[in-house]
């Protein structure tokens, strides 16, 4: 009788294990891309000219690239751009270029003027004081931590709820925080809640990722101080386990337009000294 209620037992629990992964399985993409802040653009279009004003609301340089599937117009745009753009500045330029259509043209945008260098050493620990969570991953390290933009980050294991801390003072720059799940595959790695802040004194983003459904308290174009609270924990985006993805960054001329760069210290740590595992306390 034992025996038979310990193979039920197994059973049931390998039902439920299938069920769950069937579940988690069965978690679609989202349908819409949600983007951290966006551009006040107006463009004419005329026989002769391509009119556009520019509007940067954001309290950090961007660059602005005009772009075209067509040859002739991407070789016209090809030695004028990217367009830099300082901090909640605008511009008008008027390009003299015949038999545009609207529809030949898109834009893109990226954070911060490439021809800054960061120049930091040391940011405080992202997490409130008298808190410890373990590093789960570190410098240039697997299974994540091995592309330009992500070679530097750092993975603290804040559970779901727990409070982020601005780990400099500075700008919010950029917020996603409607995204409400994740998964261990690489396609979710575009769909993660993020808060990014600029530091204009050393030109440093850093960014917060994994943020739980709503979890952004702050807003795009609130100054922070290092320390405070401005986000809570969550497990969206390419992610198997609850944690905070802590990156530095500085402007390059990549596709992602930032590159995660090393510092020497975080908090009181030395982040040549740290290992994977170990206690992290603030």
């Amino acid at each position: 009788m034992k025996e038979l209620l310990k193979n039920r037992a197994k059973h049931v629990l390998i039902i439920l294990s299938f069920i769950f992964f069937e579940a988690c399985n069965m978690t679609k993409l989202p349908e819409e891309k949600l983007y951290q802040f966006s551009l006040d653009s107006d463009i004419e279009i005329t026989d002769q000219a391509l009119k556009i004003q520019f509007k940067n609301p954001l309290k950090c340089p961007i660059r602005i690239w005009i772009q075209s599937d067509d040859p002739e117009i991407k070789s016209f745009f090809q030695d004028l751009l990217p367009l830099r753009m300082q901090a909640e500045s605008d511009t008008n330029l008027v390009y003299e270029i015949k038999g545009l259509e609207a529809e030949d043209l898109r834009f893109a945008v990226r954070l911060g003027n490439d021809q800054e260098k960061v120049n930091v050493s040391k940011v405080d620990l992202p997490f409130p004081k008298h808190k410890a969570y373990p590093l789960i991953q570190g410098y240039n390290s697997t299974p994540s931590h091995n592309t330009n933009y992500s070679k530097y980050a750092l993975d603290f294991g804040l559970s779901v709820g727990d409070t982020i801390c601005a780990a400099t003072y500075g700008y919010v720059v950029g917020v996603i925080e409607d995204y409400q799940y994740g998964g261990p595959d690489k396609k979710w790695r575009d769909f993660a809640n993020v808060i990014t802040i600029y530091e204009p004194v050393t030109s440093l983003f850093t960014q917060y990722v994994h943020l739980d459904h709503k979890g952004s308290l702050v807003e795009v174009g609130d100054q922070v101080y290092a320390g405070q609270k401005i986000g809570i924990a969550g497990m969206t985006g390419y992610t198997n386990v609850p944690h905070l993805h802590f990156n530095c960054l500085e402007p390059n001329l990549s596709e992602d337009g930032l590159i995660s760069i090393p510092l020497d210290s975080i908090g009181n740590y030395k982040l040549s000294n740290l290992k994977r595992g170990q206690l992290i306390s603030n």
